[in-house]
């Protein structure tokens, strides 16, 4: 508002002072300056105060005092005097009068006709009469802007823009607005006065005489303000009162200016008021503008961003103004840059002898932060906001992006923004001179790169930066370049691809050769501590970009030494690049460049390299205790150990490959592995997983596949109990001043059992309390004592405290600790032979765990290790058989192709051979191992002599009739004799070691459903049965097969098929197993007419016993059953009818129990059963079809005698 430019405005320090009230600052304004706030004085001095406290009693005094000599407080005191009801009541009138006209300017109640111009009658009009004539005036144009519907308009008003009379119009304006406020609320005042001449000062004069509506004025008149201020002459001039308002109240001037940004209204004026702001802190310090512009360009908020780019636009579209506060802004803008800049740097391009010069073109220290600043600030103008600079700009900032800062992490910073920029902008590079400065700075930055890295003291540089802008300009990856640049200046900008022709030109010709990067890169120092902590582009970044464009083996270089290096040279928290590297160098060993020269390979690393990482770590193979802290950090084992895997992985995924090109790579022995604490580095891991980033993941991905006996299920569970909260709370209350146990102590112990075993105890329960890692100096002392431990005097304590470290080992050495283990059990004849196994011979044979000593069979906690290792072996001999078949077979095949050439009718072998061979041996495998562990079940003679029998377990879990059970066979732990207490022990014994064999096969069986079937089909002791329903409850799954069973060719393996039925129904009620015993039913009631009179009494004698547990499992098979036994009883009658002896009474009793079992068993049941065991005794050894009678009989008889007990 250029038109109010000649009058005197409200000074900060007059407004503070009426905002505080401060008399004493009042009585120390000029005249001229107390004139303008005479209004807000006078009605404070006349007006009866709220507060009556002394002190505002003599301040009153004072401002009357101050108000005697100033003859314009009369005519204000003539205006209060007024009645303002009256007359706010004729303006309301007036109001609704204009609102039936439609807004014209006809009859007016406040004012009559005038006489004169409007200027005449204020000046000869009394005190009312001037309150009418400007109380009409202003409501004339507050109805007009109320009507305008956002359109502005500048109304002319004689009243407002007479230079004369302005004191005394802004005196009643100020004093209508303060007694009339409901009527002329002080905004819809405010945006009165933006439409006439001299309005901000009067807006400032009216805010200065009411101060506390500062902020409600100031948010009112944004929050109606345009987007765009400077498209319009509204905008503007609503900009430019703002802008006075807060020269008037500077201490409010950046509140204003967050207003602004919050209502995303009035862009000019939050960068005036920027200009206008004038900080305390020195030169050093970022200056405001480039901090307010830079955060709304820069910031999280995409609206606040896009609002301002537009007014960036908006403003260039427009011819250059110096008024335009966006002109004003680049004029600011750009003599910071200017002042910053080298004092010597012009367009000039120096030559040798000045860029050997000091300070020539160097950026001063205290500067290098601000023009970092600048230069992400003009980065976002012209990428974001769509800036077009001139070419002064041009000029200027060029000069700055090529100096030289000084080597400083600022510095560093500085010219990696700068070299970004010249990538991001290279318009700003247009002459030759300019294009031949940017090439002697670039020469520059390689020819400082290590200087300032080290004088710096940062691992990330520049120089890396310049070698991966070099390797993607090589590999036309572009976009990559585009990615890097904007993540280095930290905003997302538009660069096309087409604008980097330039510099690639630049750099693949002039400066980086592709070959001159590649041996450059290898000579770079690996990052020393290398984690996520530190940002940048670090030199592995070169390294991967090289790695997957194949340069290393294009030009021969190698670059395994340097990520060896850089692996060494590791810790936590892991980068993010390291992982990604490693799979691409493993690629890159593997799979050549090109199949013309499949010999372009990258070494791996040695066996002899990665033993050096794993000497003295904790889970080693020769680790102990106090051995010296490991000299590799467990992020370089980690890291190595994923190397390891990540490589046999891809070695076995490429064999078909590497078959064709004739390329077989070296894998890595089975002794290394062996030395390597695998489960030992993955629990640590477990233990770091948020430092660790996916590294623990793609562990257990890779260890699933390779090695699934570290994964198994029941280990990850004892993990839980060895390093819980309890175990924690137990090694808590170990006091750190108890005695160490020495291994040879520990075997001294051993060595004299049973007489130590107190101190035995005293020692296990020690080292029970350490962490296992601080186990593994005694494990071969442990385990190579074991069989000491199955003498009968051992106290069982004993042995179950060996188990638990045997557990807690096994969570950190389980590979080793297996070997040792079943190497100290074998049979005492083995060890005479020194016969010691290897971990490869368990793998090939996992059978090779069970020949152990037969003691370990009857030693429950001994046989429950025996278990965890044969499971984890068959997985193990699973996982290896699959690799050496994957391995050998691609090999093989292309061995037979190139062999069987030109040699006709040879036959060539289906790989589909192979893999059922394979198949075939773990079936083998597995099955042996079940019946073996089955075997183990029976009791062994000494068992059998004390009467332990394999029901035993099913009689505890069920027993179908309980009083008759209890009174013949009394417990065995009755009796308090010697005799019964030892076979208590060994029934003890035996019971706990098929509970834990039976949890085994129940594993197996539902990790492979095959495995239960191949061993059913094999059969075992029909001994076993009641042990193996009543303890694997997976065994159900046989009604699956059993039909399938019953249709063999075999007698043994249908008599097996329905003995095993008769104790699933007996166990399984379900209506799949009635369906299944109708089908046996039927199946024997088949047999009985085709087998011969032998094969039918092998047959029916041990399958008529199981129709009872058919009958007593589903009553509804009772007449099938008795049709099928008076069946059985007619044909072997038949067969005997020649002989000397009658058998129709027998057939009579047969048909008279089918049709009345109940009188039967009543009337005489007991002489039957007399009359047939006679008969069975005298006739047992002459005829079998005699036999089998009886035996039918006597099923009848039992079926008949449940169906009574269960009534």
């Amino acid at each position: 508002m250029g038109d109010s430019a000649g009058l005197q405005f409200v000074s900060s320090f007059a407004f503070e002072a009426m905002q505080k009230v401060d008399v004493v600052r009042l009585a120390a304004l000029s005249d001229p300056e107390l004139r303008l706030l005479l209004p807000c004085l006078v009605r404070m001095a006349l007006c009866a105060p709220a507060d009556q406290s002394q002190t505002w009693a003599q301040d009153k005094k004072l401002i009357l005092r101050l108000l005697s000599g100033v003859e314009a407080v009369n005519s204000i005191v003539a205006l209060l005097s007024v009645d303002f009801h009256a007359l706010e009541q004729d303006a309301r009138k007036e109001q609704q009068l204009r609102h039936k006209a439609g807004g014209s300017n006809g009859e007016s109640i406040l004012v009559s006709q005038l006489q004169h111009g409007l200027t005449l009658e204020f000046e000869h009009s009394d005190p009312l009469r001037r309150l009418r004539l400007a109380l009409s005036e202003l409501l004339a144009i507050m109805n007009k802007v109320a009507d305008s519907n956002g359109e502005f308009f500048l109304k002319p008003s004689e009243l407002f823009e007479s230079p004369v009379y302005l004191e005394e119009v802004a005196d009643v304006l100020c004093i209508l607005q303060a007694e009339l406020p409901s009527l002329l609320p002080i905004l819809d005042v405010a945006e009165a006065l933006l439409h006439v001449r001299n309005g901000d000062w009067f807006l400032c004069l009216l805010v200065a005489n009411v101060p506390d509506s500062f902020n409600e004025v100031c948010r009112g008149l944004i929050k109606n303000g345009e987007r765009q201020d400077e498209e319009s002459v509204g905008g503007r001039r609503r900009t430019e009162a703002l802008r006075q308002l807060c020269q008037m109240n500077p201490s409010q001037a950046l509140n204003i200016r967050a207003m602004v940004v919050e209502e995303c209204h009035l862009p000019g004026l939050g960068v005036a008021l920027t200009l206008d702001y004038k900080p305390d802190a020195g030169d050093d310090a970022v200056s405001p503008l480039v901090s307010y512009v830079s955060g709304l360009l820069l910031g999280t908020n995409g609206k606040v961003r896009t609002w301002f780019s537009m007014f960036i636009r908006n403003g260039q579209q427009r011819k250059r103004e110096s008024s335009s506060v966006l002109w004003q802004m680049r004029r600011q803008l750009l003599l910071e840059l200017v002042a910053i800049l080298p004092r010597s740097r012009s367009t000039h391009v120096p030559n040798d002898g000045d860029m050997e010069e000091s300070g020539s073109s160097g950026l001063r220290e205290e500067h290098v932060v601000k023009a970092s600043a600048l230069l992400r600030l003009y980065c976002a103008l012209m990428g974001i906001a769509g800036l077009r600079p001139t070419d002064e700009e041009s000029e200027q900032l060029l000069q700055l992006m090529t100096s030289r800062p000084p080597a400083t992490p600022a510095g560093v910073r500085f010219v990696s923004l700068s070299f970004c920029k010249l990538l991001a902008f290279s318009t700003l590079v247009s002459t030759p001179e300019q294009e031949q400065l940017m090439v002697m700075w670039l020469s520059w930055m390689i020819k400082e790169e290590e200087y300032f890295e080290s004088a710096a003291g940062v691992s990330a540089s520049f120089g890396e930066m310049l070698l991966l802008v070099a390797m993607y300009f090589h590999s036309n990856q572009l976009s990559s370049i585009i990615e890097l640049v904007c993540s280095t200046l930290g905003m997302k900008i538009a660069i096309k691809p087409s604008s980097l022709s330039k510099m690639k030109t630049i750099f693949t010709q002039e400066i980086f050769t592709e070959q001159v990067v590649t041996a450059h890169a290898v000579r770079v120092a690996v990052t020393n501590n290398l984690s996520a902590n530190i940002t940048g582009f670090l030199p592995i970044h070169c390294i991967y970009q090289l790695l997957r464009s194949r340069a290393f083996t294009k030009h021969k270089v190698s670059i395994k030494d340097w990520i060896y290096r850089q692996l060494c040279e590791t810790t936590t928290p892991i980068h993010t690049q390291l992982i990604p590297l490693i799979d691409v160098y493993v690629n890159s060993i593997l799979t050549p460049a090109s199949k013309a020269n499949p010999e372009a390979t990258n070494q791996p690393i040695t066996e002899q390299e990665i033993l050096n990482v794993f000497q003295n770590s904790a889970g080693h193979a020769d680790g102990s205790r106090g051995a010296g802290r490991p000299r590799y950090s467990i992020t370089t084992q980690l890291l190595i150990l994923y190397y390891i895997l990540s490589y046999e992985e891809n070695l076995l995924a490429s064999t078909k490959q590497l078959a064709a090109m004739q390329r077989k790579p070296k894998s890595y022995s089975a002794a290394l592995m062996d030395q390597i604490p695998i489960k030992y580095l993955v629990t640590q891991a477990q233990g770091l997983q948020q430092e660790l980033g996916g590294l623990h993941s793609a562990l257990l991905r890779l260890l699933a596949t390779n090695y699934p006996h570290l994964c198994l299920v029941e280990d990850w569970v004892c993990e839980e109990e060895v390093t819980g909260t309890l175990p924690l709370l137990r090694k808590m209350m170990l006091p750190s001043n108890t005695c160490r146990y020495t291994q040879s102590q520990l075997h001294q112990a051993f060595q004299k059992l049973p007489s130590s075993s107190p101190r035995l105890m005293r020692i296990l329960e020690h080292l029970s309390l350490l962490p296992p890692a601080d186990l593994i100096p005694y494990a071969e002392t442990l385990t190579t004592s074991m069989a000491l431990l199955l003498e009968p005097a051992v106290p069982r304590r004993i042995v179950q405290t060996l188990n638990k470290l045997w557990m807690a080992l096994n969570t950190v050495m389980p590979r080793r600790l297996w070997v040792m283990t079943v190497n100290a059990l074998q049979p005492s004849a083995k060890l005479l032979r020194q016969q010691r196994y290897t971990q490869n011979d368990l793998m090939v044979d996992p059978l090779i765990v069970l020949r152990c000593d037969q003691r370990v069979f009857r030693c429950p906690p001994f046989m429950d290790i025996v278990l965890h290792m044969l499971n984890g072996y068959l997985l193990a001999s699973k996982a290896y058989l699959h690799c050496h078949l994957k391995e050998t077979a691609d090999f093989d095949r292309q061995n037979l192709t190139v062999s069987s050439l030109g040699v006709p009718g040879q036959p060539d072998t289906p790989e589909v051979t192979r893999e059922e061979l394979k198949n075939a041996l773990l079936a083998a495998q597995d099955s042996a191992a079940v019946q073996i562990l089955l075997e183990v079940c029976l009791p062994n003679t000494e068992e059998q002599q004390l009467g332990v029998s394999t029901e035993s377990l099913l009689k505890s879990i069920r027993d179908p009739l309980p009083g008759k059970h209890k009174e013949e066979a009394p417990g065995p732990r009755a009796s308090g004799n010697p005799e019964r207490e030892a076979e208590a022990g060994l029934f003890s014994d035996l019971r706990e070691v098929q509970c834990l064999i039976c949890c085994l096969l129940h594993q197996m069986f539902i990790a492979d459903p095959n495995i239960a079937k191949l061993v059913h089909f094999q059969g075992y002791p029909q001994a076993l049965l009641p042990l193996t329903v009543a303890g694997i409850p997976s065994i159900h799954i046989c009604l699956d097969f059993i039909p399938e069973l019953l249709a063999q060719p075999q007698l043994e393996k249908q008599i097996f098929a329905i003995q095993l039925l008769s104790h699933l129904c007996t166990q399984y009620a379900l209506p799949k197993s009635l369906s299944v015993a109708r089908l046996a039913i039927s199946v024997m009631g088949t047999l009985l007419t085709v087998l011969t009179h032998a094969k039918r009494f092998a047959f029916f004698m041990p399958t008529l016993p199981c129709l009872v547990a058919f009958c007593q499992a589903f009553p509804p098979l009772y007449d099938d059953v008795a049709a099928l036994l008076v069946q059985i009883g007619q044909v072997c009658a038949s067969d005997v009818a020649t002989k000397a002896r009658d058998i129709d009474p027998l057939i009579a009793r047969l048909q008279y129990m089918k049709e009345k079992p109940q009188e039967a068993l009543v009337s005489g049941g007991s002489s039957f059963m007399t009359s047939a065991q006679r008969a069975a005794e005298e006739l047992g050894g002459s005829d079998p079809d005699v036999q089998l009678c009886y035996c039918v009989e006597a099923t009848f008889m039992d079926i008949i005698s449940f169906t009574l007990h269960r009534l």
